[in-house]
């Protein structure tokens, strides 16, 4: 009989109005891979949920790889690590965030960086046929093309794939940009910087969707803010960034466009520290509403990633602690009760 893992996920038998389903560690503590994990990444591929993390001794640690998981419905699989990172002497060097998308068709792609500084890390691609289970070997992006930073890209009706970027060319110059990809990583293009890196130090950009061929885009800043910038024209072109009335810790934030049209976003709402980590809920993307508390103790509860699964369910993860990877499920019909 075939061995089955002990299940880390639990329901939550929470009141009628919270939005929570489900609450649960990806692995364990006393089981987990590595002594430390951040910026977790989650996709729906053709088998389920599959999630990725950067795993190691610490960030920025040669040792870092990238580890996979999935999840059967009921509990999630034992990680394995997936890639690591080699220079061209081929000698070990660290992974960074890692970030799963399944486009309508083709294979699962996992974009991830590898490099011993962020100014000059590069972007590797894996695919995966079978929803996870197995991966391509690593291509290189082209010199120059990060893809996705962060966050998820978005898929326009033509079926580009429009990656939300962002360089770090100097300590106190964070720029945004976006790059797209007509032929699922093949060949690429990319926009300019998209702001001046004095007015907002931006990076890790994060796509919503509005009616017609409008765009949005949330920004983790250094300026106490999360910023904001608009396409008229599907990414195209954008208005310059302007301050939102949210406020951002320089931490990583994630949003996605539901099914309904509704906004939902996931993010610290202080100026500093990585806790609390909330959701937040917008119908047109300009007034946020703060509608689920994900974290609120002492700690750090960041880098969260965002999706809604073909059945409506809306799934977050995020690093808890450096520790351990968070997986929380949310009905979508309660997120405004």
């Amino acid at each position: 009989m075939k061995k089955r893992l002990v299940p880390v996920f639990a329901l939550i038998h929470a009141a009628s109005a919270s939005p929570l389903i489900s609450s649960g560690f990806i692995y364990p503590e006393d089981g987990k891979p590595t002594p430390q994990c951040h910026a977790s990444t989650i996709a729906e591929g053709k088998n389920g949920l599959v999630t990725a993390w950067f795993g190691g001794t610490k960030e920025g640690a040669n040792d870092v790889g990238i580890w996979v998981s999935m999840f059967d419905g009921q509990a999630w699989g034992k990680p394995v690590e997936v890639a690591e990172g080699r220079d061209a002497a081929d000698i070990q060097v660290p992974c960074w965030n890692p970030v799963l998308f399944q486009p309508k068709s083709g294979p699962l792609l996992l974009f991830y960086k590898t490099g011993r500084q962020i100014r000059t890390w590069q972007t590797e691609l894996r695919t995966s046929a079978d929803g996870g289970r197995t991966w391509s070997e690593a291509k290189k992006l082209p010199d120059g093309i990060c893809g996705p930073v962060k966050n998820k890209p978005v898929e326009l009706a033509d079926g580009t794939l429009l990656c939300p970027t962002s360089d770090e060319p100097a300590k106190d110059r964070w720029l945004v940009h976006f790059s797209t990809t007509t032929d699922l990583g093949e060949t690429w293009t990319k926009t300019a910087p998209l702001n001046d890196g004095k007015e907002f130090n931006a990076i890790q950009p994060t796509i919503l969707r509005h009616p017609g061929e409008k765009l949005q885009a949330l920004c983790r800043t250094k300026e106490g803010v999360i910023a904001e910038i608009w396409s008229e024209d599907q990414g195209k072109t954008w208005s310059g960034m302007k301050a939102t009335s949210l406020p951002n810790p320089n931490s990583g934030i994630d949003a996605t466009t539901l099914a309904d049209g509704r906004h939902v976003l996931v993010y610290n709402p202080v100026t500093k520290g990585r806790s609390p980590l909330v959701v937040g809920l917008s119908k047109e993307g300009r007034e946020w509403k703060q509608v689920h508390v994900l974290e609120d103790q002492p700690g750090e509860y960041s880098y969260p990633a965002i999706i809604q699964a073909k059945d409506g369910t809306i799934h977050v993860t995020y690093t808890w602690k450096r520790l351990l990877v968070k997986h929380v499920m949310l009905d979508p019909a309660k997120l405004d009760s």
